[in-house]
Order: structure tokens, then sequence, then C-alpha cells
């Protein structure tokens, strides 16, 4: 498996991304890092419009958006119809957000959400596939 999964946060998510980048890597997946690599205060909408703009480039085709609570990367994200952001807090959102919308973005809270569970998190993501059928003209809707 070397499929490219791109990966961006904030200055409130880079802890986080730092180890779920590691974990990506132990699955065998290729990181695209897309930034913010330090603590000093930075613009989450910035980091979800990067990540947006590696996913319509075809550089990967899903992704992790990190901001504190990830509600604000999770919206920025949205604004792009290709994105499908789910922000997730454990692994049954995880699970119905690939299997009922196709999401190709997973948002995660860093103040929100114990390391474990976001891992978990990722995990259910990346292994999860649509379920398609019924589902298929919903998301269609959406982009």
């Amino acid at each position: 498996m070397s499929e490219p999964i791109a990966l961006a946060a904030d200055h409130g998510g880079v802890e986080l991304k730092t180890m779920l980048a590691k974990r990506l890597v132990e699955l065998g997946y290729r990181v695209v890092d897309l930034g913010t690599h330090t603590a000093d205060s930075v613009d989450y909408p910035d980091y979800a419009d990067r990540l947006a703009a590696c996913i319509a480039a075809g550089e990967a085709a899903r992704g992790v958006l990190i901001c504190g609570s990830g509600i604000g990367i999770s919206i920025a994200a949205n604004r792009h119809r290709h994105l499908r952001a789910a922000l997730c807090h454990d692994e049954t959102s995880a699970r119905l957000c690939r299997q009922h919308n196709d999401a190709n973005v997973l948002a995660l809270g860093a103040r929100l959400i114990v390391p474990e569970t976001a891992r978990a998190c990722l995990d259910v993501f990346l292994a999860t596939p649509f379920d398609g059928g019924r589902h298929e003209r919903r998301v269609a809707k959406l982009s």
C-alpha cells in the first residue's frame, strides 16, 4: 500500500498530526504533510485550502485535517465541493462517514479526542469502504 494520504493541521493539531503521520507510515501509506509544523498560531482555513488543492491536483485521494476542535477546519474543508470532510469523535462516526457518506477527509479535534481514539478513527476511516447503493444518490448531490 503506497497510497498517498494528505495531512494538514493548524497549530492546535500539529502534535496529533505528527502522531497520525507516524501511524500512516506504519500502515504503509505515503504521507503528504501539508503543515503546519510548529505551535505558532496559524489560520485553519489556509490548511483546509492546502488539502483541497492537494486532492484536486490528484496528489492524494483522501486526507486528514486537524484543528483544536475539528469544527472550524471541517467547515473550511466542506466549502470545497470535491471534499466531503467528516468530523469524527469515535470509531462509529469514522465508519459511518465512509460507509454512508463516502467521506474523503477525516477531521479531528485535537483538544477533544485522546490520541488513542484519534488513531482508531484513522484506522477505521482508512479500512472502511463506501457502501454505495442507496447512498450513491445522496452523495452525488453533495458535489
